[in-house]
């Protein structure tokens, strides 16, 4: 076994055919095939199930281990670079959308007045997307929603944010600052659908009262839900995140009372040793928060507090 034979494992895994694989590699398949077929050989078991390309149970535990050595070899380098010099190295930073609208520009700033050899990546998507991918050492850190139902993760908290109405001059509920969970159940208003994570603690939370939201449209993504808000299209639900850095007008911005507020945190592995790289990050992306968080509507602060 040795590093070429996981890699080309991982590349097969990741790009979903032997052909795609030899692409990203800039190699030729019959190298992909022959590497991962000498890992099957030693290891007395298929891997990659040839018909639909899809990893077997054994391969899904191969690719596990595989992706976390691949992350300490990164780290290796980037320890001694960073020991003999500035901080360099690349650090993969994942974060939630919303949350991602007032962190991402101030944080890469500030990695880079910091830490000017560092090279950040910064991936936008959910928690239910981000989390594995930290687990497998994928991705060094990650801004999700919490708790994380994840035995090989560890969160650290960061902050609570408010649920919030957005509408639109004009509508009854834009003449309110704070309304209540009562009054708004007598509004349609924009949702993300049954099923994901916002909308179902929101019901979750109702069901105890005999509370039920109506839907003037259910949206599949809070970025989406957001745009659609700040158009005008109907009032919508959202975490408080989704009102940085839009202007006051032509809509409202309205808190609502009798709902828990969201809470998120920083996510890293427990089954890798961060790297120099991934250190520094953690540490700017904690200087943001405490500076920047408590400027932001309907963000508290809760780094330091658990």
């Amino acid at each position: 076994m040795d590093l070429r034979q996981l890699n080309h494992l991982l590349a097969v895994a990741d790009h979903h055919s032997f052909s795609a694989a030899a692409r990203a590699l800039h190699t030729v398949q019959s190298n992909v095939s022959t590497h991962v077929a000498k890992l099957e050989k030693e290891l007395g078991v298929t891997l990659m199930d040839r018909s639909t390309m899809q990893p077997t149970p054994e391969g899904l535990a191969v690719i596990e281990r595989a992706r976390r050595i691949r992350t300490e070899m990164q780290s290796i380098s980037d320890d001694i670079n960073s020991m003999h010099d500035m901080v360099a190295g690349s650090v993969r930073i994942g974060c939630i959308g919303t949350t991602a609208r007032w962190i991402a520009t101030p944080l890469l700033r500030r990695l880079k007045e910091t830490a000017p050899a560092l090279h950040p990546i910064l991936v936008d998507a959910t928690t239910a997307s981000l989390t594995p991918r930290v687990s497998t050492g994928e991705l060094d850190l990650a801004v999700v929603n919490t708790p994380v139902l994840d035995a090989g993760l560890t969160t650290e908290p960061l902050f609570d944010e408010e649920r919030i109405v957005v509408a639109p001059h004009g509508h009854p509920l834009a003449k309110y600052d704070t309304v209540s969970i009562n009054d708004l159940v007598d509004h349609a208003i924009m949702l993300t659908p049954v099923g994901t994570a916002f909308r179902d603690a929101v019901d979750q939370e109702l069901a105890g009262s005999g509370l039920r939201l109506q839907a003037a449209a259910e949206i599949d993504g809070l970025r989406l839900l957001t745009s659609l808000a700040y158009q005008g299209y109907a009032p919508a639900l959202l975490p408080a995140s989704a009102a940085s850095g839009y202007p006051d007008e032509p809509w409202a911005i309205i808190r609502v009372e009798g709902l828990a507020r969201r809470s998120v945190g920083v996510a890293r592995s427990l089954r890798t040793t961060p790297s120099t790289p991934a250190r520094a990050a953690h540490d700017v992306l904690l200087e943001v928060i405490r500076e920047i968080g408590p400027q932001q509507p309907g963000i508290h602060v809760t780094l330091g507090t658990a």
